[in-house]
């Protein structure tokens, strides 16, 4: 707390990222995390960045681009997000991961005094963070016992709807006709339907091939998880042409250079390299699948996942518990210390040796004695 801060930044909670060791080495499930390296196609990308750009006075020059701005419209990577999806590229927006392109989201479409916009109760911890951050009000909706979304909750008056498909950290999915029923349902009073797909590719139904026919719907996108390029800041939001220059509006509003020229290069190579991520991708959805047998087998709870996660719990041991004893092992998963769901872990899909090396770890703390 500080007596320079103003009313704003007092009155602000936070988002709080999952924990990035520094001390010890662990086996990171925790931040949902690609296990796999990006594509080769993508180191290629920034390398060639790097290398000779231009000659100077008769001598070859590298890094020649980091001594110029990006492209603000950043054109290449727009087109290359526009040819992998099958849309134009003024139907594109990019942005330095999918999370600033969720703040930008909030303030182009949501009030401050309209109607409360709604997302449900159990969710991306990021979302109030944001409504706060715009002064918007907002009003969570509960999710059913099994953690399942409802869309009928959402056919109410609303100042808009954000949803999470697949949720997080439940990793449960919504069929795309409801959520095109909720679309429909919000255009009819001007509203925006935002679809945060940050996990769609690990089993859930694209969206994309529908904005066409819905002028309000957005589906937002990062490489974070889907294309192993966390630590690019890489992320982009697809809509309909007068939603994404919404969207610019606001960000040049801010900073019109949000995208370096790394991020431009290495991510136009990623969108259009779906043969090594189709391959990787569907590696960490096998090994989902094969951990979550193994978990119930042992006698976990495991919610139903179409994500690069798994949501459990395990009876009659606490979520802080079965976290704390996890990291004591060397394994970090993410506990969230709310109503609900305090007793469940999100444990990230690592790689297949990393999770048998998790379901060791599980099986040996739940056999401890008082267990």
């Amino acid at each position: 707390m500080s007596v320079f801060w103003n009313k704003r930044t007092v009155n602000l909670s936070p988002y709080i990222p999952g924990e990035q060791p520094r001390d010890r080495k662990f086996i990171k499930l925790n931040t949902n995390e690609n296990p796999y390296p990006p594509s080769p196609a993508v180191v290629a990308a920034i390398e060639q960045v790097l290398v000779v750009n231009s000659q100077n006075n008769g001598n070859n020059v590298k890094g020649e681009k980091l001594r110029l701005y990006p492209d603000p419209l950043c054109t290449e990577f727009r087109e290359a997000v526009a040819a992998a999806y099958g849309v134009k590229p003024s139907q594109v927006f990019p942005g330095n991961g999918s999370d600033e392109v969720l703040g930008f989201v909030f303030g182009a479409f949501f009030e401050g005094d309209s109607d409360a916009i709604l997302f449900p109760d159990i969710t991306y911890s990021f979302y109030p963070v944001y409504a706060d951050l715009w002064d918007i009000s907002y009003r969570t909706i509960p999710v059913t016992e099994d953690f399942s979304i409802n869309i009928n909750d959402y056919s109410v008056s609303s100042g808009g709807v954000i949803i999470s498909n697949p949720n997080a950290p439940t990793g449960r999915d919504l069929p795309v006709s409801d959520l095109l029923q909720l679309a429909r349902k919000l255009e009819q009073n001007n509203r925006v339907l935002v679809v945060d797909s940050a996990y769609a590719v690990f089993g859930a139904q694209s969206l994309v091939p529908y904005i066409t026919d819905h002028p309000n719907l957005l589906t937002v996108h990062t490489l974070s998880k889907s294309a192993s390029l966390a630590g690019l800041r890489v992320g982009f939001a697809i809509g309909s042409e007068e939603l994404i220059e919404g969207l610019f509006r606001i960000r040049d509003s801010f900073n019109s250079y949000t995208m370096d020229v790394l991020a431009l290069a290495g991510g136009s190579a990623a969108v259009l390299d779906k043969a090594y991520y189709n391959e990787i991708n569907k590696k960490v959805m096998v090994t989902r699948d094969t951990t979550a047998v193994a978990l119930k087998e042992m006698g976990f709870d495991v919610i139903p996942s179409k994500a690069n996660f798994l949501f459990i719990t395990y009876p009659g041991i606490s979520g802080h518990v079965l976290f704390q004893s996890l990291r004591d092992k060397g394994i970090l998963v993410r506990h969230f210390n709310k109503p609900r769901i305090a007793d469940y872990l999100r444990v990230s899909i690592g790689t297949s040796e990393d999770m048998d090396a998790f379901l060791v770890a599980c099986r040996e703390i739940i056999e401890l004695p008082g267990n």
